[in-house]
């Protein structure tokens, strides 16, 4: 028998590790709720994944087997559960991050102690960190040489769920206590917010699982892929995948979107759409560029990516760090965006930009204090993706945005939400407020705010000042 770990890849579908598992079948499938990955996780997250959990699991049921859930550290639980079901060899997918690579180093030596052979596979990604190198072999630190090359290698096609036949029937009761920890298993319930003491999630959260996530892909692509160069950066104008968490967790394979976004190529109608099938591909090598920056470095995590000659003089300041993360920073667009993290636990891309330029230049608050909150808040925390789009924002990482350069949260106000419609969704106090006011908000004098909206707050920062003080910050840590 072939046991495979299932971690960020919740789906049996294009799952190259589980394919490559069952091909030695029969195999049979588990999950492990580790503590320390937990740890790490806020609770719209944790949400998300029990929910995925469960649609695995009926996935699994549905064709003969069963997914065995645990709670326990994955060197401790593995070998013993190997064990227990007389196991082959343990199979996983790789993942790339400092904390899944010293996780993964503790169950191989805990597996060849314990004599179970293992294997792993590239999964996660199109093309795995280290596999687009420089001409001097060095990892690329500039997107759009590495973007050229990524667009234009061949991508594997995807690969086909297990039959029926090669998925074991297995049981909670055939692992028992082997597991050293809480077993779910086929008369059990995946563990609960209770279970695992995490707070409830309290935002609105998307459907999870492979089903919804495909929904998603095929909507996605029957129609708004066609219009997303133009459109997708206009929150209110919804044009975006909303695959952030499902790509995240696994829920649908990146092989599979990819053929998907090719297949929309072909379909499109004239060279305006296949541009805009292109833009939103770009974004997949992003998400693949930053893959392969903290792979390359783990470090960045927690340490700029950009040297400096001296530190950064961040700024404490709790009472700004506090209308930031409550939306009441008195910035319409920062406003709306940091209320839809709150509601939904989701931004739209271009508002995370606004919202990670304002704190990071207007408030020059850390960007690593921005970061933990969306690590927090996020349902698609993805840590590659969200430590580089932070340290873009605050120009400190690998080929970020100029330090000098600093989102005006009004213009991009006007700009980005024409109609108002994005800011009036998530900020009630201005839905009233004609539409130049709400951009206008912060050049209005205090008796104008008063009247028109009496409950949402002035501005807690001139952007000038703010702009001109952090340029002053990194131009002195610079060595000006």
């Amino acid at each position: 028998m072939q046991l495979f770990w299932h971690r960020r890849d919740l789906r049996t579908a294009d799952n190259r590790g589980l394919a490559a598992a069952a091909a030695d079948g029969p195999v049979a499938a588990l999950f492990v709720l580790d503590p320390v990955v937990l740890a790490h996780a806020g609770a719209p997250r944790v949400a998300f994944l029990l929910d995925a959990l469960d649609a695995l699991r009926e996935s699994y049921r549905d064709r003969g087997s069963d997914l065995l859930v645990l709670q326990n550290r994955p060197e401790r639980a593995l070998p013993r559960v190997a064990d227990a079901l007389d196991a082959d060899r343990v199979v996983w997918n790789r993942d790339y991050t400092g904390l899944a690579r010293t996780r993964d180093e503790r169950v191989r030596a805990a597996l060849d102690d314990a004599g179970v052979a293992h294997d792993d596979y590239a999964d996660a990604v199109l093309h795995e960190p280290g596999t687009i190198l420089t001409s001097a072999g060095e990892p690329y630190s500039v997107y759009s040489y590495y973007w050229r090359k990524w667009r234009d290698r061949p991508k594997d096609e995807p690969v086909d769920a297990p039959a029926d036949a090669a998925l074991a029937a297995v049981s909670a009761e055939q692992v028992g206590d082997a597991s050293d920890g809480t077993v779910a298993g086929a008369t059990d319930a995946v563990p609960t917010f209770d279970d695992l003491a995490v707070d409830s999630p309290g935002a609105d959260l998307p459907d999870a699982g492979p089903t919804a996530a495909r929904d998603r892909l095929t909507a996605f692509c029957e129609a708004d892929v066609y219009r997303y160069d133009e459109a997708g950066d206009y929150p209110a104008e919804a044009a975006t995948s909303r695959l952030s968490q499902d790509l995240t967790f696994g829920s649908i394979g990146v092989r599979e979107v990819w053929a998907e976004t090719e297949a929309a190529m072909v379909e499109a109608a004239d060279d305006a759409g296949r541009e805009s099938v292109e833009s939103f591909q770009s974004q997949l090598a992003w998400r693949e560029f930053y893959a392969q920056v903290l792979a390359a470095d783990p470090s960045l995590v927690r340490e700029n990516g950009t040297a400096f000659e001296r530190d950064i003089p961040w700024r404490e300041d709790s009472a700004g760090l506090v209308a930031w993360k409550d939306g009441r920073t008195g910035y319409p667009l920062v406003d709306a965006g940091m209320r839809q993290l709150r509601a939904e636990a989701y931004v739209h891309n271009r508002v995370r930009m606004v919202v990670a330029s304002f704190l990071t230049k207007d408030l020059l608050v850390d960007w690593r204090v921005g970061y933990d909150w969306f690590r927090e808040r996020l349902v698609d925390h993805d840590t590659a993706n969200d430590v580089g789009g932070w340290q873009w924002a605050a120009s400190t990482g690998t080929d970020a945005q100029p330090y000098f350069r600093v989102f005006n949260p009004t213009t991009q106000c006007a700009r980005f939400d024409p109609d108002g419609a994005y800011v009036r969704e998530y900020v009630p106090e201005l839905r009233d407020v004609p539409t130049e006011h709400i951009h206008g908000w912060p050049t209005l004098d205090d008796a104008e705010r008063e009247r028109l909206a009496p409950g949402y707050p002035a501005p807690i920062v001139d952007h000038g000042t703010g702009r001109a003080r952090a340029i002053e910050a990194f131009e002195w840590a610079r060595g000006g």
